[in-house]
């Protein structure tokens, strides 16, 4: 259990920060849009906890600078979005093992300066899946993209289902995602690149589909998806994305689809994250609540 867990200055009620709040964060480029500040800051509150979580902007030329200030300041904990959760593992002193299977970090703890890396994407995107979908063990799954969230959501799912495709701009780099998982589990693969055959091909054969192209890319092959004609009921499409609930999103759930954003997601993999950091069981119900209220505040 974290040292820090309890502090004199640790009480309930409004938080004020003094020189014993001991801080943790959250990197990304951009950074702006992230419902991790406040999120751990209620979990934080609601358990008394003289701790504080802040977004910071990392650019990728800054990330070896920002690990460093991390390790001379003392920063607790991080967690690790687009685009560093793969190239921030050179930094880290350690990894385990999950995170160095799928090969992306997006939480990582420090201990006297020693940073180790872990990743929560993955078993939180099969939580999630699994409450929805129910069991996974006959689905065949299409996955768009193949950075950071894919690796780890095709590990977990590695385990569990009899067939993945993975659809990505470049093909090479499904390709080599689908020769990492495979030497590691017994699941059938294919690689494409992602184009109107690919997903003609492969979507209509989906029970599962899941997004991780980014906000600014995904929409022009999700109307295809829909004038295509692809998504049909009772497919489970779960689209990694939160930031807000996309017109695909409400067109597969008209078709007849079991839609989810990656609301849930993200809430899950942060209760996991503060289970690492502090050693106590998250108030996932405080933290879904502060997650919704959050977003709902956004104004674009």
């Amino acid at each position: 259990m974290n040292k820090f867990l309890n502090s004199p200055g640790a009480t309930a009620g409004p938080h004020r920060i003094g020189g014993a709040t001991k801080v943790f964060a959250v990197i990304g480029d951009p950074i702006e849009h992230s419902l991790s500040p406040p999120m751990h800051n209620a979990a934080f509150r609601s358990l008394g906890m003289d701790f504080v979580y802040v977004a910071f902007r990392v650019r990728r030329d800054e990330l070896a600078r920002a690990m460093a200030g991390f390790r001379a300041l003392g920063i607790l904990g991080v967690n690790v979005t687009r685009p560093h959760k793969t190239s921030v593992i050179r930094l880290l002193d350690g990894i385990e093992r999950n995170a160095r299977e799928i090969g992306a970090v997006n939480t990582i703890a420090n201990a006297d300066g020693t940073l180790r890396g872990y990743n929560t994407d993955g078993q939180a995107a099969l939580d999630v899946l699994q409450e929805i979908g129910g069991p996974l063990s006959d689905k065949k799954v299409v996955i768009l993209g193949a950075g950071g969230a894919a690796r780890a959501i095709t590990h977990f799912l590695s385990k569990t289902v009899p067939r993945i495709s993975i659809l990505n701009r470049t093909r090479a780099r499904g390709s080599r995602l689908s020769a990492e998982i495979a030497r590691r589990s017994k699941v059938q693969f294919r690689a494409y690149g992602l184009s109107k055959a690919s997903l003609s091909k492969e979507v209509p054969q989906a029970d599962l589909l899941i997004n991780t192209l980014p906000v600014d890319i995904f929409p022009r092959f999700g109307a295809r998806l829909i004038h295509e004609g692809l998504i049909r009921p009772g497919m489970i499409v779960f689209d990694t994305n939160y930031v807000h609930r996309s017109d695909f999103l409400v067109d597969a759930e008209r078709a007849g689809a079991i839609v989810t954003d990656g609301l849930e997601m993200l809430i899950r993999q942060a209760a996991l994250s503060f289970k690492l950091w502090t050693g106590r069981d998250p108030p996932i119900g405080v933290m879904r609540a502060a997650a919704k209220e959050a977003k709902g505040g956004w104004t674009a």
